[in-house]
């Protein structure tokens, strides 16, 4: 059994056949798309988060409206951009978020990658410490937010408050129990995988991993969440943690798939640099038919190792077409695989 959701950028554009047009379009569809999704028996609704883009790029809204709006999946990020957030805050939205879904709330972080601008997080504010990369000053407030998520008071108290207080030192409000177990690092690197195992976050693990050696991406991702699960058992953690990668999957089961997607089976890894200095492995495209697609993921040793599976959709097909996307995995793929 594999938990399968859906991952969406969130690009909107009025470029010809673009659905979603408008920011507003790109919000309001993410969540019909997640309660689609629900309806169809899928386990995970997640966006990813952009700044400076026509994309997705404030999560907090619309988790909480997806939460208000569907029952039972998960609903997530993959990820947001730790250079640009303040972790109290932060830790307020996301525990407010959560709670009005019920304690479905997967949170997925990290570093981030390149964006639309240079240093872009200095806009909002923040600036690395003297001797700091940016990757230093994410993951500080990674830890800061982690901290803050435990629930334990640091506030010294107002003695002459506006509202009584609770005894003892404050906490950012509201608090979500359970929330510090389902936040995720999303990971580019075997280091970056094992730092997060150390610190108790799950891994978040996607279709672009830095190239660490000359294997093809599923074996580099399958060897990263092996030192994952590894560095976890040496932590002591109590908990079984959780795995998730991503994949561009595409069931051609109709014309309008052949016409989409019928030409654009990616056989093959590509390589290229992120930065000057970081080289990147992007992991293929898989669109055929279903039984040829049922052969090729079973020697996705990566996908084999994880336990949730996320689905990049095209969003910008609109919310019928990414529905009928992720359905026809659900019926078409995952029952042979024993996903389902």
């Amino acid at each position: 059994m594999k938990k399968i959701g859906f991952l969406s950028f969130g690009h909107w554009s009025s470029s010809p056949g673009s659905h979603t047009r408008s920011a507003s379009d790109a919000l309001l569809q993410s969540i019909d798309l997640a309660v689609a999704a629900e309806e169809l028996g899928a386990d995970g609704a997640y966006f990813r988060v952009h700044h400076f883009a026509r994309q997705l790029g404030s999560p907090f809204p619309l988790l909480a409206a997806v939460g208000a709006r569907t029952s039972r999946i998960e609903i997530g990020t993959a990820v947001i951009d730790m250079r640009y957030e303040n972790p109290l805050y932060m830790a307020e939205d996301a525990g407010a978020a959560d709670l009005i879904a019920g304690g479905r709330l997967q949170l997925g972080i990290s570093r981030g990658s390149p964006e639309q601008v240079i240093d872009g997080w200095r806009y909002f504010g923040y600036q690395p410490h003297e001797g700091q990369t940016d990757a230093d000053m994410a993951r500080g407030h990674a830890q800061v937010l982690l901290e803050v998520l435990r629930g334990e008071g640091f506030a010294q108290p107002n003695p002459r408050p506006m509202f009584p207080n609770p005894p003892g030192l404050l906490r950012p409000e509201p608090h979500s129990p359970g929330l510090r177990e389902r936040i995720w690092w999303g990971a580019a690197s075997q280091q970056t995988a094992t730092w997060a195992a150390e610190l108790g976050m799950n891994l978040q693990s996607s279709t672009l991993i830095t190239n660490e050696s000359d294997r093809p991406f599923h074996l580099q991702q399958a060897e990263q969440i092996g030192a994952f699960r590894d560095a976890w058992q040496k932590a002591g953690h109590e908990r079984e943690p959780r795995v998730s990668v991503s994949r561009s999957i595409f069931a051609v089961v109709d014309d309008q798939d052949r016409a989409y997607f019928g030409r654009r089976n990616q056989n093959s890894d590509q390589i290229g640099f992120i930065d000057a200095k970081t080289q990147a492995i992007f992991g293929r495209t898989y669109a055929a038919e279903p039984d040829v697609l049922i052969q090729q993921l079973k020697e996705d040793e990566a996908i084999a190792a994880a336990d949730t599976l996320l689905l990049t959709v095209p969003n910008q097909l609109g919310v019928d077409y990414n529905a009928h996307v992720i359905d026809s995995i659900l019926t078409h793929v995952a029952p042979a695989l024993g996903w389902r």
